[in-house]
Parts: C-alpha cells; sequence; structure tokens
C-alpha cells in the first residue's frame, strides 16, 4: 500500500478505494456471525464534564441514523 501501481489521481484514488474494500472485507470475514458486539467505549472526560452540569451532547455522526 506504500506505492501506487498506477500514475495519475483518479486511478490512484481507484486503487485505494479498492484496497479499502479489500481490506474491510478481509475484517468482517474474520469475525463470527454469533459474535457479540463488542461495550461501547466509556465516556470521555469532556463528555463527563457536560454531563454533570447537565449541557446536552451533540449526537455523533454514527448514531444519527439509528
Amino acid at each position: 500500500m506504500c506505492r501506487c501501481r498506477y500514475r495519475g489521481q483518479p486511478k490512484a484514488h481507484l486503487q485505494h478505494v479498492l484496497t479499502a474494500i479489500a481490506v474491510n472485507i478481509e475484517r468482517l470475514s474474520g469475525q463470527s456471525a454469533t459474535e457479540e458486539p463488542s461495550s461501547p467505549r466509556p465516556p470521555t472526560a469532556f463528555q463527563t464534564l457536560l454531563d454533570q452540569n447537565e449541557i446536552p451532547r451533540s449526537k455523533s455522526w454514527r448514531t444519527l441514523g439509528s
């Protein structure tokens, strides 16, 4: 992944996208279907401060759809 096989930005970008897809497929194939999802991370110090002062936290872009 350090060296690009192609010349030109569009072709290099395509190679990077396809490499990322391949890496994600490899990661997903290593997980079992019955494996429980990991527990959520504990809140950060900043999030704890917001909670203590009853200041609403904005939702993460990752949780907006759920």
